[in-house]
């Protein structure tokens, strides 16, 4: 349970497991500065998160404003149902590439 974050060839990937809340944030901030390292797409792979709330919301929406608000620079992927909802209940997917 937690985040994994790598950087390949310019690729971000964000994997987040079990709960997406606040109890993450310094992990999800840590992964985040490796945006520093030319990277040029950030995909947030949400296939084992369980749940999230609105500080991940929050969280995902200081990601984007790293990518200078480019919603093509950031695919949130693989997102359960009822996670993939919140998301659009929150209208995210104006904000980003849901896939």
């Amino acid at each position: 349970m937690g985040i994994e974050a790598r950087v390949d060839a310019g690729v971000l990937s964000i994997k987040i497991s079990g709960r997406f809340d606040f109890g993450v944030h310094n992990e999800f901030r840590e992964a985040t500065k490796l945006v520093e390292n030319g990277v040029k797409l950030i995909e947030v792979d949400l296939n084992g998160t369980e749940y999230l709330d609105s500080s991940a919301l929050g969280m995902l929406l200081v990601l984007r404003d790293k990518m200078a608000g480019d919603k093509s620079a950031i695919r949130i992927k693989n997102s359960r149902t009822e996670v993939k909802k919140i998301l659009e209940i929150a209208n995210f997917d104006k904000l980003f590439t849901l896939s």
